[in-house]
């Protein structure tokens, strides 16, 4: 039996949409998956054998699709077809429920599905059609679901350079008798954000990571803050900076790093608290989504 082994899952959204897989260190790196139709994010059930990630499409034309490969890059298929959503981004599996989530930027919403595509909901709606698309504040991007405490986490980022981003969260599930455009247990976090993109969670330690594009100092940049109600919450700390495009965020809380990729091209790997910075990629193209995942065991015939 060949032992366990740790990889990182990639998105390159230039060079026709590739998806690839490296070790920890950055070697070793495969090409599962090309001819993805910008795809931005990624999730890996390693139990089930399946990666899924999120094509945005062209986002004036309302395509954007979510598509599952095997482990190998084998079995390419489409769950979620194309306009079954408007411009996927972030991906998120919740092993848990079983469910998909996903923020759908131009859509204006927070999205999930089982994980074989069926059962399509929409749990956050943030405006309708094209006058509110065009405004940047409404655009759903990064999620995250905690199952324990009950909480969907999300971004919208605004616009570019603006310092009008938000991160929020919900129940995971709608308010009886309410619509995802009238929900009213929606509490924002933090506003004033230069440009929050991915989210990722540390529910062991409570605390929830994220990615920021937008200016210095506090754009293109990792933050962190306790996963706690908004009266209870206090300036993020700021963990890396001098990101250029910070996109995707990855954790390993057990070994205590985060990996963070840019549309510069790099990978970058750190400590939860943003020491021991390194580059263990450069100049793959632009990067958006990034797994991680400790595949199980093959045994050997």
């Amino acid at each position: 039996m060949s032992e366990r082994q740790e990889r990182l899952f990639v998105l390159e959204a230039s060079g026709g949409g590739r998806l690839f897989s490296v070790n920890p260190d950055g070697s070793d790196k495969k090409v599962l998956v090309t001819g993805c139709r910008i795809p931005d994010g990624v999730a890996v059930d390693a139990e089930a054998g399946h990666i899924y990630w999120t094509n945005m499409g062209v986002p004036q034309e309302n395509d954007g699709s979510i598509e599952r490969v095997d482990l190998d890059g084998g079995n390419r298929t489409t769950i979620v077809p194309s306009g079954g959503t408007h411009t996927p981004k972030q991906l998120h599996l919740e092993t848990v429920g079983q469910k998909l989530y996903w923020g759908d930027r131009e859509g204006m919403r927070v999205m999930r599905c089982d994980l074989d595509g069926s059962n399509v909901e929409t749990l956050v709606q943030t405006g309708q059609g094209e006058d509110d698309s065009r405004d940047e504040t409404r655009w759903c991007v990064g999620v995250a679901v905690d199952p324990v405490g009950g909480h969907l986490y999300w971004t919208q980022k605004g616009p570019s350079d603006a310092g009008l981003g938000k991160l929020l969260r919900a129940g995971v599930d709608l308010p009886a008798g309410q619509g995802a455009a009238e929900r009213d247990d929606i509490e924002v976090l933090f506003d004033g954000l230069p440009e929050p993109i991915d989210l990722e969670l540390d529910l062991v330690e409570r605390m929830l990571y994220w990615t920021d594009r937008g200016d210095p100092p506090r754009g293109n940049s990792v933050s962190r803050s306790p996963m706690k109600p908004p009266d209870e919450q206090r300036a993020p700390e700021i963990l890396l900076t001098h990101l250029m495009e910070g996109i995707g965020i990855a954790l390993d809380p057990d070994g205590g790093r985060m990996y963070v990729t840019d549309l510069a091209g790099s990978v970058y790997a750190a400590g939860l608290d943003g020491s021991d910075r390194r580059e263990i990629l450069v100049a793959q193209g632009n990067l958006t989504g990034i797994a991680r995942a400790v595949l199980q065991p093959t045994r050997r015939t």
